[in-house]
């Protein structure tokens, strides 16, 4: 069966108070836009995604998912999200499986979205759902509470998956006027119940200024990096010349220790490595000073609304004995991140005499960051 994910893009968000719709606002420096269709086009089950777009802000839209492979077809929406999601429903046939999604909601695991997939094609439904943890309470609609439970209670989200034909037949008998919130309202007015898929993952609706501030926003990244060791080469890690009868063997100055950070801070960026950035090949990075590489890293980071939080790295060399180092390393590496010598920690350890760190031939290092929006 074919499997489509219908992408609603074509919201004012005045409540959310930008300058813009709300799915062209970055966090991270990239678009929500494209953080929400990337999920879905990293789903190899998914054959076509359809964009519900406002008026003229297609051309935008197809600009920055330009590099996405998925098929992308986009469909005019309406004044609401009801006759949004009614006129992407009627460009299907009626045999796909269809998940409806929030383009506002980028923050939808892969893991999920597969669930629902697979609980769709088995079931006919899936509705993606979190148990509350708040108590959910029944009032008049003005003041007047009459029951207050968690119990039987979900809280639903999207994707909201069905069978084409049956979603497509829900609409056609709903109203606007009838005040559907979701899909998954209109399908159980009409045709009938629905599959609850239960996550426990952030998957929140973008709505409100707060939902787009990335002051408390932290992301994590791992790096590592092994070079040989040989006469005739200096040795520098963390910026800092070691004296020693070996230096590491690279095509830059085999700085293991600040290219394992800078890995990990690329990593932290959903970047490349540092191999796709400076080249082995290419002559420029001949001989070249790692920390400049590492400055260059950061403004990356910099780019994408990023900067370091807390950086924790371990050097593993059986020989030169490192801890004299521990201190200057530290403030080398804490200067060119912008931290406090606190929110730096560089541990050394042997691998006694076990493999080509223990046998002399190599030094590892391995590192990992914290970094937040700025």
């Amino acid at each position: 069966m074919k499997v489509v994910a219908i992408i609603a893009c074509a919201g004012k968000g005045a409540r959310a108070r930008q300058s813009q719709n709300k799915i062209f606002s970055k966090r991270f420096g990239v678009p929500v836009i494209y953080e929400t269709v990337s999920k879905f086009a990293s789903v190899k089950k998914i054959d076509e995604i359809i964009i519900i777009h406002a008026e003229g802000e297609d051309v935008i839209i197809k600009d920055i998912l330009k590099g996405i492979d998925t098929p992308i077809r986009y469909v005019l929406g309406g004044e609401t999200r009801f006759i949004s999601v009614k006129n992407a429903l009627s460009t299907l046939g009626g045999d796909e499986a269809v998940l409806i999604h929030d383009g506002a909601r980028p923050d939808v695991s892969v893991l999920d979205i597969s669930a629902c997939i697979k609980t769709v094609l088995s079931s006919g439904t899936a509705v993606l759902a979190k148990r509350p943890v708040d108590t959910v309470m029944t009032t008049d609609g003005k003041d007047a509470i009459f029951s207050s439970s968690r119990k039987d209670k979900l809280l639903a989200l999207t994707p909201q998956c069905f069978i084409a034909s049956n979603i497509k037949n829900a609409y056609a008998h709903a109203s606007e006027d009838d005040g559907f919130t979701d899909d998954a309202g209109v399908y159980t007015a009409f045709i009938g119940k629905c599959k609850a898929v239960i996550t426990e993952s952030d998957n929140k609706k973008l709505t409100y200024p707060e939902d787009f501030c990335q002051t408390s926003a932290t992301r994590c990244g791992t790096g590592f990096d092994l070079h040989k060791l040989d006469y005739g080469r200096k040795l520098v890690l963390g910026g800092v010349n070691i004296s020693h009868e070996k230096g590491l063997v690279g095509h830059s100055d085999a700085d293991v220790l600040t290219h394992a950070v800078m890995d990990a801070l690329l990593s932290s960026a959903s970047l490349q490595d540092i191999g796709y950035h400076f080249s082995d090949k290419d002559p420029a990075y001949k001989d070249a000073d790692s920390m400049v590489l590492l400055e260059k890293v950061i403004k990356m980071l910099k780019e994408k609304g990023l900067k370091p939080l807390y950086l924790s790295a371990v050097v593993m060399a059986e020989k030169p004995k490192l801890s004299p180092y521990r201190e200057v390393i530290t403030k080398s590496l804490a200067n060119a991140l912008s931290l406090p010598v606190s929110s730096v920690g560089i541990t050394f350890t042997t691998l006694e005499g076990i493999g080509t760190v223990g046998r002399e031939e190599g030094i590892a290092s391995q590192a990992f960051v914290l970094v937040k929006g700025e």
